[in-house]
């Protein structure tokens, strides 16, 4: 039984310290997210939407510090949200009533972690923006050879937009339609993602020739076709894997192709 002495939580019976300690390097963005990644091989840590670092203690403590308890009834706002989601409502359809009673907390502690749903939104957003850009920032820079560096990208892509499914619906659905706010946040995080991936090619030396605002908006097309690819990832059925190949050989080859017109770009 949850008791939080601040009336955030409603009594249910749930384990949250049954996952192993975290080690993490950027605390502030990880608290954030509420997800931990392993940068070798871009796996989460227990796999799971709620998976967080916990401080050095017995696994059959709960959260003792207040800011541990909030941290936790954020989350499950989060999570409330995107188990509503993934049972085939739309994102702007949701009341904050829906989201509190699924979370398991009282409507007024709501209030005391986002203004209004669009701002859960935002957290949203960020939820998958971050981690992503961190990702295939680390596999440009360290971990992928040059000569693999796109099916390398595209298949840590596939597996995150795999394992962050309903984030990546709600994105999906959020692009096109919906808030306005959202949909600016969403071209923000596009906009931070062409911008990074610009840098780094730059300090890679590929395409040196190309000025950056042609090398930015290179970028900004490979992004909207990482984009429209996550739409065919999550519609992949399960254990088909010559499809799964197809999939990825088709996007491999969509990217090779905006990299051979930029090669012969000519300002």
């Amino acid at each position: 039984m949850i008791g939080t002495g601040h009336g955030d939580l409603y009594p249910i019976s749930v384990n949250i310290c049954s996952l192993k300690t975290a080690r993490v390097s950027t605390p502030d963005d990880e608290m954030l997210l509420g997800l931990y990644w392993n940068a070798e091989s871009a796996k989460p840590y227990g796999g799971s939407l709620t998976a967080r670092a916990t401080l050095p203690r017995s696994e059959s403590d709960g959260p003792t510090t207040r800011l541990e308890r909030k941290e936790l009834t954020r989350q499950r706002l989060i999570d409330g949200a995107l188990a509503l989601i993934g049972r085939g409502r739309s994102y702007t359809s949701l009341s904050l009533r829906e989201i509190t009673r699924e979370a398991g907390v009282v409507p007024a502690a709501y209030y005391r972690h986002f203004r209004d749903l669009d701002e859960l939104g935002l957290a949203l957003v960020e939820m998958g923006g971050v981690t992503l850009r961190r990702l295939l920032r680390e596999a440009r820079r360290d971990g992928i050879p040059p000569t693999d560096m796109l099916r390398g990208s595209v298949l840590i892509y596939k597996r995150f937009v795999e394992e962050r499914a309903l984030v990546f619906r709600f994105i999906a659905a959020e692009r096109a339609g919906g808030s306005r706010i959202l949909r600016d946040a969403i071209r923000t995080e596009d906009g931070h993602f062409a911008s990074e991936m610009a840098q780094d090619l730059r300090a890679l030396g590929v395409l040196p020739d190309l000025s950056s605002a042609s090398l930015q908006m290179i970028c900004g097309l490979v992004v909207t076709t990482m984009l429209n690819a996550a739409s065919d990832i999550l519609d992949l059925p399960r254990n088909r894997p010559v499809q799964e190949q197809e999939i990825v050989d088709n996007f491999v080859r969509q990217l090779r192709v905006i990299f051979l017109g930029a090669k012969h770009w000519r300002e």
